[in-house]
Order: structure tokens, then C-alpha cells, then sequence
């Protein structure tokens, strides 16, 4: 990859830019799509409700449905005993009256429907969104949590049904007791099914079971297993979008096994043949997760885009769960919801296993530094100080300090280069360029003489990119940094916009991030540095220019990303201009060279590197002269 080569990909890539700036959309074009957009959301708002009139009239609605297909002059009992001749002796259950019922706690807040006997919604009580809305993780009607299973050969859907509920009030306040709600379906015959919720107080948690009595009456003999299907829509909580809705996905954990999870930025199901111990309807900060106390036989999930006129849902979030069923006198399945922050202590505590791992800290070394050094000291430092700005900055300063003996090592590697450069210039200047091995093997054996490593200002910096790369997964994971201000930043969990364009630029956005610029120009300023003091570039031109095209692209990509992260790598690169600054005024370059001078003096062994390179020139040597 040659100047040329570098200049030009730079030329296409400002080409773009400018192309975006020059081609933006005047007001009047940009109010003009406005209105084409709002007449095409009209035409679809109206298909879909002409479609949901449609399957309103299908057999398989419920209540309305069922009342529009016989006549409402009926009388009561009539049209009971038409539902059940329909739906089975279920069928009395298809009519009936919607009644909500609250339980909540310290810190959830739950709306029950009796049609369904499900949740209707899971509020968080102590959070809010971005622009100062509730938390609501479970939103109503677009919600399905359903059990699906034969009863006398038809086939039956809890959520088309409406329960009778066994509460004292409509809305039980929260206390330090533990609130149930039970829903049931009474088959006569002391034949029943009971959906049983309990919030414990100051919890997360909310205990679900579903018991049945004498209920393999009326359920097929040959029947093993029921169905639980779960399906919500994930609401944008976040500032960023678009970050958000790529950090949305289902999580599962194999019963015994490892955890796995759907693809974040594309749409993916997965047909799930082994047992399932819990699944996570995991968002960038919030997950609803079903923790099955007997495993599920088997399981199928779904994410995918939304596809609407709601712009404030990012993704479908679906699930169809086996459990097993013995037809049996009594039969009792219990489970646990979680609802709740993606926050690592907090997923710990729930005692459901691997749970803490749906935080996406970085695979093998990257997640270990997370966990076990950079969390800890987070937290620790989290119980001192109040501003997460100071934290971070003592936190950076921490991590220069351990990673200081790389640095050091790196930079006088560096000068033993450099005080050997003339005379790599000498062995250059003599030996022709049409001789490029045995050109390498005399500068390696005067590196060898001189005791100095060529690749060691390389490999300090390589042993310091797993924590450069942890903290790159740890800052847009870190709940605590959620909606925490710091300087201009109102939020350092997102972007921190200091100016918005009016205009989105491709690749970059529509706002300037000040840390992100900040971060760009001190790293081009320690770019600069470096390449003053490393010899190599200088003989490496093309080196030299991607050096100062990476800071570019990272003005680039880093403008969307997490203020926390952008504001770490700013402090580390002005740190690392102090520790540079030290280092230069203790290291005497003249008594470096005369150190290496004495080395020269010395009889070093060959490194087999050396040996295989002599070896090779031989043989070409040797080969030349059979040609000639």
C-alpha cells in the first residue's frame, strides 16, 4: 500500500463527504418528503386497521370476534353454549369483562389484565428514559405471553380467555410483604388452572407458577407437553438510537451448558433443540428475562427490525417454549421473571446463573480484565467519590501507573533505534538496494551487537491493547454511567453533542462529540511525537501517513459512541504525554549509545533468525551463480 494508494482512498473518502454536505435536501424538499412520508404512514394506518378489522371477524378472535359471529340478542346462556360448542367447555371463558390489576414494589410497578391472566405492564420505578418517560418494559397490548395446549381436540390460547382473579383490591399498595395475584379458570368438577404472581418486596423479581388440578380431564391423553409463547416489542430507552437498537437481542442459556444469543444487528431466529434453562429479552441497559425451574424441553427465538410507524420500538423480540406436561391429578411449573437494569452486581445477586453475562464485556482476556480489575475498582472507587468524570479520571490514572514499565521499556527501545540510526544509514548507503537480504542480515547483526531489539517498542505497546480493547466494551456496557453528567456531557453512557449540525454527514452524524474531538486531536499530537522519535517511519513514509489516518477515522467512529469512552482516551493520551515528558528527561541518549558501543565489543551468539537469514542468502547467492 504505496502514498498514492493512501492519498487516494483519503480523496474518495472527502469526496463522500462532501458529496453528503452539497447534496443535503433544502427545507422546502426536506418539509415536501415530510408530507409524502405522513400520507404514506396514512395509507398504511389505514391498511392496518382495514387488517385488523378482517381479523376481527375471524373464528380465532376472541370476545369482540366471538360476539360480532352470533347474534348479541341472544341470551346469555345461549351464547355460552355456543362458545362452548366452538372452543370446548373453555368456550364461557371467550366472553367477558377487562379488568386491570397494579402490584408493585420499591422498585417494580406491575399491571395485570384478567384477559390472558398475563402482564400488561412492567414499569421500573426508579429509572427513566432518556427524554424523562417511565421505564415500561412490557407495554400492553402489543405484548403476547400466552399458553398454548389441546383441550378436547380444540386447540386453546390463555391469552384469548378471560380469568377470574383472586385479590383483595383492584390495586395493592407496595409493602414489605409479598403481593399475589392468582387468575383462574374453573372447568367445574374441581378441574381448575391457576396463573400465580408474587412480587417480593425490594425485588426484581417476580415469582410466576402455573397450577393445574384434574386438568388432564379435559386435555388429550396422548398430549406431553404445552406451549409458552412470549412476545414484546423493545421501546428506545436510550439517546442513541441506532446504538441502542444494535445492542438489542435474545439471550438463552443451555441448560447446564454455555450461553449463546441472536444476532444484534441483523434478524435472526434460532430453532433451539436441547433444554433451556432461562431466555433474556436483552436491551442496551434493561432485559426481561423467564428463568424456568425445570427446564424448557426446547425453544424457539426470534429477533428482528421492527417494521412500523411507531419510531420509538427498535426490534421484535420473540419466544415458543416446550414444557412438559404429565397428565396427572395435580401439575405445578414454576418460573421467575426478572425486570431490571443490565447492571453486573445486580444480575449476580439474582442467582440465575451466567445472567451477568448477557453484559457485553469482551471475550477471553477482555471480559477477565473487566470482571476481576477494571469492575471492581469501579465499584470500589464508586463508594468514595460522587462524580463518575473524577472516577474515571482516577481510574485512568490507575491504569497508566500498572501499564508505566510498558511504556518505559517501549520508549527506550525506541531511543536505542534512534541513536542507531546512522549507522543502519551506513550498512544501507553500502550495500545496494537489489541486495535487500543481505542488507537485513548486517542490520541485524549490529542490532544483535548492540544488544537491541527491533521489535521491542512493538510488543510493550501490543501487552497494553487487551485494556485498551476492555475499556472500549466496559464504558457503552456500564450502567452506572447512564444519564450521570459530567462538564458539557449530560450523559456519558451516549454522545455528548455539543453542536448539531442540522445536517447528517455520512459516516460521522448530524452533532460534534467535544470529547471525541478532543480525544482526535491528542492523538494526533502523540501520533506526531511518536513519529519524530521512532526512526523507523522515516524510511516508511507510507507508515507515516496511516498513522495520521487513523486518528481521522476515529473522529469518525468514535462521534456516535459513549462520551465515557471518548473522555478515558483522552485522559490516557494526555497521561502518556507526562509520562513521555518524564521519561525523555531521564533517559541520556549519549550514554545509551555508549552502553550499546560497549555491547558491539562483546562476541554474541547467532539467533537461529539470524542463521536461517545467512542460510537463505547463501542458497540465492549460490543460485545466482548457477543461472549466470
Amino acid at each position: 500500500m504505496d502514498r498514492n494508494t493512501i492519498i487516494g482512498i483519503f480523496l474518495i473518502f472527502l469526496i463522500f463527504i462532501v458529496f453528503g454536505i452539497l447534496n443535503r435536501p433544502s427545507q422546502e424538499e426536506l418539509e415536501k418528503a415530510q408530507r409524502k412520508r405522513d400520507s404514506i404512514e396514512k395509507v398504511i394506518q389505514d391498511s392496518l386497521a382495514l387488517v385488523a378489522q378482517k381479523k376481527a371477524a375471524s373464528s380465532q378472535q376472541v370476545a369482540v370476534s366471538a360476539k360480532d359471529s352470533i347474534s348479541t340478542q341472544l341470551p346469555d346462556s345461549v351464547l355460552i353454549k355456543k362458545m362452548e360448542e366452538k372452543y370446548g367447555i373453555l368456550g364461557k371463558y371467550i366472553l367477558g369483562d377487562t379488568n386491570f390489576f397494579v402490584i408493585e414494589n420499591q422498585k417494580l410497578k406491575i399491571t395485570f389484565i384478567n384477559k390472558g391472566a398475563r402482564p400488561y405492564k412492567v414499569e421500573l420505578k426508579e429509572f427513566r428514559t432518556f427524554d424523562s418517560l417511565p421505564v415500561v418494559l412490557w407495554q400492553g397490548d402489543s405484548s403476547i405471553f400466552s399458553l398454548n395446549f389441546f383441550a378436547q381436540n380444540r386447540s386453546i390460547r390463555t391469552q384469548d380467555l378471560y380469568f377470574s382473579t383472586i385479590t383483595s383490591d383492584s390495586i395493592i399498595d407496595a409493602s414489605q410483604k409479598p403481593q399475589t395475584i392468582t387468575f383462574k379458570l374453573d372447568a367445574g368438577n374441581n378441574r381448575h388452572l391457576e396463573f400465580i404472581y408474587t412480587l417480593e418486596p425490594n425485588s426484581y423479581k417476580l415469582n410466576f407458577n402455573i397450577q393445574s388440578k384434574n386438568f388432564q380431564e379435559i386435555t388429550s391423553d396422548r398430549i406431553d407437553y404445552m406451549l409458552l409463547e412470549w412476545k414484546l416489542f423493545a421501546h428506545q430507552f436510550e439517546k442513541n438510537k441506532d446504538f441502542e437498537q444494535s445492542n438489542t437481542t435474545i439471550y438463552y442459556k443451555f441448560d447446564g451448558e454455555e450461553m449463546d444469543y441472536l444476532s444484534e444487528t441483523s434478524d435472526d431466529k434460532e430453532d433451539l433443540k436441547t433444554k433451556i434453562q432461562w431466555i433474556a429479552f436483552k436491551q442496551q441497559f434493561f432485559s426481561s428475562v423467564l428463568l424456568a425451574k425445570e427446564p424448557f424441553l426446547n425453544a424457539t427465538v426470534e429477533s428482528k427490525k421492527y417494521i412500523g410507524n411507531n419510531h420509538r420500538i427498535l426490534k421484535e423480540l420473540y419466544s415458543e417454549m416446550s414444557l412438559s406436561y404429565t397428565p396427572q391429578e395435580l401439575e405445578k411449573k414454576s418460573f421467575v421473571f426478572y425486570f431490571g437494569p443490565n447492571h453486573f452486581n445486580t444480575l449476580k445477586k439474582q442467582e440465575i446463573a451466567d445472567l451477568q453475562k448477557i453484559i457485553p464485556l469482551g471475550w477471553g482476556i477482555f471480559g477477565w480484565i473487566n470482571r476481576f480489575l477494571v469492575i471492581p475498582v469501579f465499584n470500589f472507587l464508586d463508594n468514595f467519590i460522587g462524580s463518575y468524570g473524577i472516577i474515571i479520571l482516577i481510574l485512568t490514572i490507575l491504569i497508566k501507573i500498572i501499564l508505566f514499565p510498558l511504556t518505559y521499556k517501549s520508549y527506550l527501545a525506541t531511543a536505542k533505534m534512534r541513536v542507531l540510526k546512522p549507522q543502519v544509514d551506513e550498512i544501507n548507503e553500502k550495500i545496494p538496494k537489489d541486495k535487500p537480504i543481505e542488507r537485513q542480515q548486517a542490520i541485524m547483526n549490529l542490532y544483535k551487537k548492540a544488544g537491541v531489539n527491533p521489535m521491542g517498542g512493538c510488543l510493550p505497546m501490543l501487552l497494553q491493547l487487551p485494556i485498551l480493547f476492555a475499556m472500549f466494551k466496559f464504558f457503552p456496557s456500564s450502567f452506572e454511567l447512564r444519564q450521570q453528567p459530567f462538564l458539557w456531557a449530560d450523559d456519558l453512557s451516549t454522545y455528548d453533542s455539543v453542536l448539531n449540525l442540522g445536517f447528517t454527514i455520512p459516516f460521522y452524524g448530524n452533532h460534534v462529540s467535544l470529547f471525541c474531538l478532543l480525544m482526535t486531536v491528542s492523538t494526533i499530537i502523540y501520533t506526531y511525537q511518536q513519529n519524530k522519535l521512532n526512526p523507523q517511519n522515516t524510511t516508511m513514509p507510507s507508515m507515516k501517513i496511516i498513522s495520521y489516518m487513523m486518528p481521522v477515522m476515529f473522529l469518525f467512529i468514535f462521534n456516535n459512541f459513549s462520551a465515557g469512552l471518548s473522555y478515558y482516551y483522552f485522559l490516557a493520551n494526555v497521561i502518556t504525554f507526562g509520562q513521555m515528558y518524564i521519561i525523555r528527561r531521564f533517559v541520556d541518549e549519549e550514554k545509551l549509545l555508549a552502553q550499546i558501543n560497549e555491547n558491539k565489543k562483546k562476541t554474541v551468539k547467532k539467533s537461529r533468525f539470524q542463521e536461517k537469514l545467512e542460510e537463505l542468502a547463501r542458497k540465492r547467492s549460490t543460485q545466482s551463480k548457477k543461472k549466470k
